[in-house]
């Protein structure tokens, strides 16, 4: 006799794959975690020019500027992380400033003068990504997390 057969289940595969990498808060820094973050993309099969790719370096390159001018502690650094979880891209951009957070994904924000040069960078990040959020980050700081859903 012979034994059942077990039904077989497929499982679709999901790479994962990982950038992090530290910078100086400085606007040479935040300059410097978008190339890097695009060339790792484009390492990874998201083409440079391509929509994800684009939009990724402006997230990149805005929460990298927000870290810098926002965050910055001095003496310390910000640090990116850019993951690519199945068709999901992750971005997150951690500083050491716990205390000025900008507000989360649905909450209010300040009325601003029509012509005021800041405070609308995370109006920028609502637009472009599917998802994002702030995050605490142990054991000092806090962490912006972006994340945009690849067209496959």
């Amino acid at each position: 006799m012979t034994p059942p057969s077990t039904p077989t289940t497929r499982r679709a595969h999901v790479t994962v794959r990982v950038f992090t990498q530290r910078f100086s808060s400085t606007p040479r820094g935040a300059r410097l975690a978008r190339r890097l973050a695009l060339h790792q993309l484009d390492t990874w099969g998201v083409p440079y020019g391509s929509e994800a790719s684009d939009t990724a370096a402006l997230l990149v390159a805005e929460l990298a500027a927000n870290a810098v001018t926002h965050g910055r502690v001095p003496g310390r650094d910000f640090e990116v992380a850019v993951k690519l979880l199945g068709r999901t891209l992750r971005i997150e951009v951690s500083d050491t400033r716990g205390e000025e957070r900008p507000p989360g994904p649905g909450a209010p924000r300040p009325a601003l003068p029509p012509l005021a040069e800041a405070g609308r960078g995370m109006l920028l990040v609502t637009a472009l990504a599917d998802r994002w959020d702030v995050l605490d980050r142990v054991p000092v700081g806090k962490t912006v997390v972006a994340e945009l859903d690849l067209p496959h």
